[in-house]
């Protein structure tokens, strides 16, 4: 597996949330009286940039991508996994509008937690406030690697972070389906969707990767963490 301590381009978040497991059995019940689960399908907007926060989102199966937009452009910031959260920045009282939005990338089904009451079990369990510190820490950290690897790495070294974060953190296996479109890997390496589709066959050329329509498996995982290393 590779080390998160490195900078790269995947925008996955690789924390699983353990944080409720820091809650009483009454902080529990309080927690299910205050929250629904939502699904939504894929292309479905989960949240608005500049949309009032009334609810922490917890991701329960799925995939989602938070990403800034200006109406015509965007920037993807990170993909939420199962078991991560949208929305903490509302922790805070002093930040009441969602900074991001998020569209779901697959079927996914998520938590909505009142954010009053998600603020008042932190104010109760330490252990759990902590926890979430630490998330917010986490996302902060990824992202600034993120933006240092689109400033310094080439497109090869993205791409093949990319796909090792897609193998490594979401299917944990060296064969998967990507659920991404080229146009959505595109957008996450922050290349030319033409370019993208050029590099995945020259990595399937040289015995990289072999991609049999959606279907991707990891040939050579060394070579393609080198490449992502010194890319």
């Amino acid at each position: 597996m590779e080390d998160h301590t490195s900078f790269t381009a995947c925008t996955l978040s690789y924390n699983q949330c353990r944080c409720f497991d820091r809650l009483t059995v009454d902080q529990r019940d309080f927690l299910d009286k205050n929250s629904v689960r939502i699904k939504y399908r894929k292309g479905e907007i989960i949240c608005k940039q500049g949309g009032f926060v009334s609810h922490v989102m917890y991701m329960e199966h799925g995939l989602a991508k938070v990403f800034l937009e200006n109406g015509s452009n965007s920037l993807v910031l990170r993909i939420v996994p199962d078991s991560n959260f949208l929305g903490l920045g509302a922790v805070s009282e002093e930040h009441s509008n969602f900074p991001y939005s998020a569209m779901a990338y697959m079927d996914s089904e998520i938590r909505q937690i009142d954010v009053r009451a998600f603020r008042t079990l932190m104010e109760e369990n330490t252990g759990f406030m902590k926890d979430i510190i630490e998330i917010l820490s986490s996302n902060s950290i990824q992202i600034y690697g993120r933006f240092f690897c689109f400033t310094y790495k080439q497109a090869f070294g993205r791409l093949a972070d990319i796909l090792l974060c897609i193998s490594n953190r979401i299917y944990k296996s060296s064969e998967f389906d990507l659920p991404l479109s080229r146009k959505e890997l595109a957008e996450l390496s922050g290349m030319s969707a033409e370019t993208v589709i050029r590099m995945l066959k020259e990595f399937n050329e040289e015995g990289l990767i072999k991609i049999d329509g959606k279907k991707i498996e990891v040939l050579d995982y060394e070579r393609l963490k080198q490449i992502s290393e010194t890319g």
